[in-house]
């Protein structure tokens, strides 16, 4: 069993004073839907006693009312900053992450925490292909370590760990995927790890979904992305046309049934299972889509487009904050906080989704 007895007494440092200059832009402020890298980090870690972010130069940062520390020797690249975190860092100990690791968690955090103990000073997530020791819990005690490697003009992060007592913690054996610890170098990386991108089309019944979806799935198709679909039932769900053999041997008690050919297969399990699943088992596909598309739940905290036609109900009933537009014949844009769309206008839709996502 792990101790996280530190959990609660860990500091987190993230590190937003690189050049970025392969993306061309500062990656830590770069958006994922509607929030931007830094902004889901320091919400992701609020919990935490203390955030600190370390900068290359002051005005970026100030606005999120965190402390923020600035690198005083330059061109040394991230061993600076996590020198700076850790000297005024107020925990003993300091995870340090890259700002442009969007999906980095808390519970990942506290998973780390669970093997620090007075054995070691680092302790560093690994998976199959690198060490991570922008995703790592540093000791105040390597701090001594990190001056003398900068005043010897060596600012290779794996020297600290050949001079210090190093845990190395592997992803593999976790419940955590290599998404978790990836990080945004260019826009090719930005596009590949934003996928799939997961988004509803909500509305009343008959008010014109499938249809939509169709087209939509024809315009990625036709960019050169591919789709998932996954529709939400209010009703009984049954995969199976009655009188097939699958239906019989589900009827018959099976809990699970499935069929499969040379072009595709299928899989019936009696069992529930909701949406963020279904999202899951998509993204572990062997080439897991581009997009998936969620009929319905226009209730959940997922975005959405939201269609609106007067024929059915003349008002949106979605969280606005959810929103990436909404398709109307009797809504204009003046009466929405987000872009507002015709009901023909796919290409319009379309052109709304790649911006939202990056795509």
């Amino acid at each position: 069993m792990l101790n996280n007895q530190y959990n609660e007494k860990i500091s987190v440092g993230i590190l937003a004073g690189g050049e970025s200059s392969r993306m061309g832009q500062n990656k830590a402020l770069i958006q994922i839907g509607k929030e931007r890298i830094i902004d889901r980090l320091t919400s992701e870690f609020a919990s935490y006693p203390e955030v600190i972010i370390s900068a290359a130069e002051h005005g970026i940062y100030e606005e999120l009312g965190l402390k923020v520390v600035y690198d005083e020797h330059r061109k040394t690249g991230p061993i600076e900053g996590i020198r700076r975190v850790l000297s005024c860092a107020a925990g003993e100990y300091v995870f340090i992450c890259a700002a442009d690791m969007p999906y980095v968690s808390r519970d990942l955090v506290a998973y780390l925490s669970g093997y620090i103990s007075s054995d070691y000073d680092c302790y560093v997530i690994a998976d199959e292909d690198h060490i991570q020791p922008l995703c790592a819990i540093y000791s105040k005690k390597v701090l001594p370590v990190i001056e003398e490697l900068i005043s010897e003009g060596r600012y290779r992060l794996r020297e600290i760990f050949g001079r210090v007592s190093t845990r190395y913690v592997s992803l593999e054996y976790t419940d955590f995927d290599k998404k978790t610890v990836r990080n945004i170098n260019t826009k090719e990386d930005l596009k590949e790890i934003s996928k799939p991108a997961v988004f509803c089309v909500s509305g009343f019944s008959d008010s014109g979904k499938t249809g939509l979806i169709v087209r939509l799935i024809n315009e990625f198709i036709d960019d050169g992305m591919t789709v998932g679909v996954i529709k939400h039932d209010g009703h009984d769900c049954h995969t199976d046309m009655p009188g097939s053999d699958t239906d019989s041997f589900r009827k018959a008690g099976a809990v699970c049934t499935s069929v499969y050919s040379d072009t595709g297969n299928a899989v019936y399990e009696r069992e529930s299972v909701n949406a963020e699943e279904l999202i899951r088992r998509m993204s572990l596909m062997k080439a897991p889509p581009d997009a998936v598309i969620i009929e319905g739940l226009k209730a959940s905290s997922l975005p959405k487009i939201e269609i609106v036609r007067k024929a059915v109900y003349d008002k949106s009933v979605c969280d606005p904050s959810t929103l990436i537009c909404i398709v109307s014949d009797c809504i204009s844009p003046e009466d929405a906080d987000c872009p507002v769309y015709g009901l023909e206008d796919v290409r319009g839709i379309f052109s709304c989704l790649k911006h939202f996502f990056n795509l």
